[in-house]
């Protein structure tokens, strides 16, 4: 690799570019105008309902990256930085315009920062489905391409800026940045979970989505292991109970609704036939889960109830959110419940791929 190679200059891009759930373009765009406003960065978010994706335009885009870090983003499955739109693409060569796109934003520099891999992707909707073969044969005959011009490393290397190649139509793609250590590690933002043939329900998928969403592999390996106490809220089959399980905790499942018979037969799980609104520990307990069907400030006000009687340590749950205004219902209820808690909070939520019409959030007590 060249030394002297050209590299990408973040600071000419023009937007925020974020990928979402379909149908939740509305919350997200809602979102990023919010918290934009606030953070001092004038700019608009655009976008089309069903599009899995907004924009949001802005003139210091890569200043205002820096203030809204991914993690602290609820409806965005990912975030990269936009550095050309290309419409018009000639399906007999789309290479060319995206090595001049790149050409054309590029600043002297040394390999450091050259790309270490690239994603070509395509929305997660129903209109962007079918862009799916497009990305996969068009990523493999841009690879070789890149790599030639001294654009991306030979191997992929994930401490240096991704290049996002994202088809939203066939003859439309957006050419982005991407920091490995500020978005979501997999292409679109979706991890790729199967299905366990053990697993009571497919809300499991949710609970492990979550694990690895809010827990680096230092938390999981210190805040996630045998023999911890845990309780499930709202249980019933007992998706999270076996999750918990899995994971080698002691798990008390709260729920006046049947579990599958293998959970009990395990011997880690404690079926009480109670009210998990009602229900409250004899004790602190490490984990407390919750993922019942119920209005989301009544959810909120519950799980603020745990951590000011200090009955867990960290919790994972559930907000199943209204049809409309549902960045509005998020924020009352996110701050609600850390008014609520009295204590000093961290709290991360996201709206995760296996989610539906809801947001997962995990709290635990702050160090002092």
């Amino acid at each position: 690799m060249n030394p002297d190679a050209p590299i990408p200059n973040a600071s000419n891009a023009d937007a925020l570019f974020c990928w979402c759930r379909a149908g939740f373009e509305p919350d997200l765009a809602a979102e990023l105008n919010e918290r934009a406003a606030l953070a001092g960065f004038p700019g608009y978010a655009r976008t089309e309902r069903g599009s899995g994706h907004v924009e949001f335009i802005c003139e210091d885009a890569a200043g205002l990256s820096r203030k809204l870090p991914f993690a602290d983003l609820i409806f965005a499955r990912q975030k990269l930085l936009r550095i050309a739109d290309l419409r018009g693409l000639d399906p007999r060569d789309r290479i060319a315009p995206i090595v001049a796109a790149l050409e054309a934003q590029i600043t002297t520099g040394r390999a450091l920062a050259t790309f270490g891999e690239l994603w070509v992707e395509h929305p997660d909707s129903d209109e962007g489905k079918p862009l799916a073969g497009l990305a996969r044969s068009f990523g493999n005959a841009l690879r070789p391409a890149l790599r030639k011009a001294g654009w991306l490393t030979a191997r992929d290397d994930i401490t240096r800026p991704r290049l996002h190649i994202a088809f939203l139509a066939g003859d439309h793609a957006v050419v982005a940045i991407g920091d490995p250590a500020d978005g979501s590690p997999w292409p679109l933002g979706i991890p790729r979970l199967r299905m366990h043939p053990d697993a009571p329900s497919r809300s499991a998928l949710k609970l492990e989505e979550a694990l690895l969403t809010f827990l680096d592999d230092d938390e999981r390996e210190q805040r996630v292991r045998d023999n911890m106490q845990a309780a499930d809220l709202g249980a019933a089959p007992g998706g999270w109970s076996w999750v918990l399980m899995r994971h080698g905790m002691k798990v008390t499942s709260v729920d006046n609704g049947p579990l599958r018979q293998a959970l009990l037969d395990s011997g880690r799980i404690d079926h009480l036939r109670e009210d998990g609104f009602l229900w409250q520990p004899r004790r602190t307990l490490d984990w407390m889960v919750c993922d019942m069907v119920e209005q989301p400030r009544r959810v909120a006000d519950r799980m603020a109830m745990w951590f000011q009687q200090n009955w867990c340590r960290q919790a994972i749950f559930n907000l199943k959110l209204p049809m409309k205004k549902r960045w509005e219902e998020t924020r009352i209820c996110l701050e609600a419940f850390e008014h609520q808690c009295h204590r000093q909070m961290t709290i991360r939520a996201r709206q995760l791929y296996h989610d539906r019409e809801e947001i997962t959030v995990y709290a635990t007590v702050a160090p002092r």
